[in-house]
C-alpha cells in the first residue's frame, strides 16, 4: 500500500508520518551555552556520515511492516564562502499488509525500495546565507521531485536568527494494480511548502525559537489501494512550532522542550509535546527523550465495525470518507534514548532507539476514535561521522 510505504519510509529516515515538522527546517543551537552565536559562516571541514536504521511497526497478534535504510551524507566547504551537501537512502520495505479497511488482505506481503537523495548548495555572507535545494525520491508506485530555497540571517551580536524559506514538489503517483486492486490509474500531487522562523538567545543560559510553517496541497490525497477511501484533493496544512533550551550548570546538561500545534483543511487538530535531556559524560552524551501527541480525527474518517474489516460508508461530508487510522482521533507517546561518542576531534558515532505507541483512548481534550487496536512502532538507529 504506497500511503503504508511512504509512511514507513518517511519514519525510516526522519520520524513517524504524523509527527514530523512539514516545512523547510533551521538549525538550532544544540544547547544554550554561554557564548552561542549564529553567525553564518561556511564551514571549515568536511563532514561524511553512515547511518543505519531498522523501523518495525505492528498491532496486537500482527506483524507489519518493516523497513531497512542505509544512508549516507556529505557536507564539504567550496572555498570560503560556499558549501555543499547532498545525502542518498535506499529503504527496503516489506512485509504484510495492513488488516484494517485495505483492499489487499492481511495475508498478502508487499516488497519494494526506495531510492532518494537530495542536494544542497549555501552561499555565506558575513550576516547572512542562501541555500538552494533539490530532491529525488522513487519508488516502484510513487515518484516525487522537490526544490528548496531559504534565506537565514543573523544580528551584529549574533544573539538573533531570523530564516525564511519556500519550498515545492511535484509527486507522481503510479499504482501497481496486482489482482487485490489499486482504486485509481497514475495521479498526481503538487505541494508549496513556506517558513518564517526567529530563534533568540534570551539569557546565557537559554535559547527560544519559534517556527511557523504553511503547506499548501492540490492533487491525490487518497490511499489508491483502498476502496473505501475518497479524500479532498486538496489540502492546507499550518504549523506553530516552539522550542526552549536550557542549561544547567550545575548537572552540565541541557533541557531541551518544545510545543507544536497543528491544523490543516482536514480538520485534524494536533498538539505535540517533546522533551530531551542532554547530559555530557566526559565522550559521550547520553539524551533521552519524550514526546507526547494527541489530534482530533479528520471530518470524513470513519470509525470501523465491530468484527468487521470494512467501515460503514457514512461521512460528515460526501462525497468523502476514510479509514485510515493516521485520520483518527488518538494519543500517542514516543520514548527514546539516544548515545554519543565523540573519538577525538574528527571521528564521532551515535545509537538510538525510539519505541511509539497510538491508542484512541490516550487522545488528550476529547473521546479518541474506537474500535481501533493499539499501533506499535519501534526504532533502531546507528551512524558513524567522520569529519575532514
Amino acid at each position: 500500500m504506497i500511503i503504508e510505504k511512504n509512511a514507513a519510509a518517511q519514519a525510516a529516515t526522519r520520524e513517524p508520518a504524523r509527527e514530523t515538522e512539514s516545512g523547510i527546517a533551521i538549525l538550532a543551537a544544540a544547547m544554550a551555552l554561554p557564548g552561542v552565536a549564529f553567525a553564518e559562516t561556511a564551514p571549515e571541514q568536511g563532514l561524511i556520515g553512515l547511518k543505519y536504521l531498522y523501523y518495525k511497526d505492528y498491532q496486537p497478534g500482527l506483524d507489519r511492516i518493516e523497513v531497512s535504510s542505509p544512508s549516507l551524507y556529505v557536507l564539504t566547504p567550496l572555498g570560503r564562502q560556499w558549501s555543499l551537501e547532498g545525502s542518498i537512502v535506499r529503504d527496503a520495505v516489506s512485509g504484510p499488509s495492513p488488516r484494517y479497511h485495505s483492499a489487499i488482505s492481511s495475508a498478502s506481503r508487499m516488497e519494494d525500495e526506495r531510492h532518494a537523495g537530495d542536494l544542497r548548495l549555501t552561499r555565506y555572507f558575513r550576516r547572512a546565507a542562501v541555500g538552494f535545494g533539490l530532491a529525488y525520491s522513487t519508488e516502484d508506485d510513487y515518484e516525487s521531485r522537490a526544490l528548496s530555497f531559504d534565506v537565514r540571517m543573523s544580528s551584529d551580536d549574533n544573539n538573533t536568527a531570523i530564516v525564511f524559506g519556500a519550498g515545492y514538489s511535484d509527486d507522481t503517483i503510479k499504482p501497481n494494480d496486482t489482482g487485490g486492486g489499486s482504486v485509481t490509474s497514475d495521479e498526481k500531487k503538487k505541494v508549496n511548502d513556506f517558513i518564517v522562523g526567529l530563534t533568540q538567545v534570551v539569557t546565557p543560559r537559554d535559547i527560544v525559537q519559534a517556527n511557523l510553517t504553511y503547506s499548501r496541497g492540490r492533487g491525490f490525497f487518497s490511499d489508491p489501494y483502498k476502496f473505501l477511501d475518497n479524500r479532498p484533493r486538496e489540502r492546507n496544512q499550518t504549523a506553530l512550532l516552539g522550542r526552549w533550551n536550557h542549561y544547567f550548570a550545575a548537572p552540565g546538561a541541557t533541557l531541551r522542550s518544545s510545543y507544536r500545534y497543528y491544523s490543516d483543511t482536514f480538520e485534524v487538530k494536533a498538539h505535540t509535546f517533546g522533551f530531551e535531556w542532554v547530559q555530557p559524560v566526559r565522550a559521550l552524551t547520553v539524551t533521552p527523550s519524550l514526546r507526547y501527541h494527541t489530534q482530533s480525527s479528520a471530518n470524513f474518517y470513519v470509525d470501523p465495525i465491530p468484527g468487521s474489516a470494512f467501515p460503514p460508508v457514512v461521512s460528515l461530508r460526501p462525497p468523502y470518507y476514510s479509514a485510515d487510522h493516521r485520520l483518527s482521533a488518538f494519543g500517542a507517546v514516543t520514548a527514546g534514548i539516544k548515545l554519543a561518542w565523540a573519538i577525538g576531534k574528527d571521528w564521532a558515532i551515535d545509537a538510538k532507539f525510539d519505541y511509539y505507541e497510538q491508542r484512541g483512548d490516550w487522545r488528550l481534550g476529547g473521546t479518541g476514535s474506537p474500535g481501533l487496536d493499539p499501533f506499535k512502532a519501534q526504532f533502531y538507529q546507528v551512524g558513524i561521522y567522520r569529519r575532514f
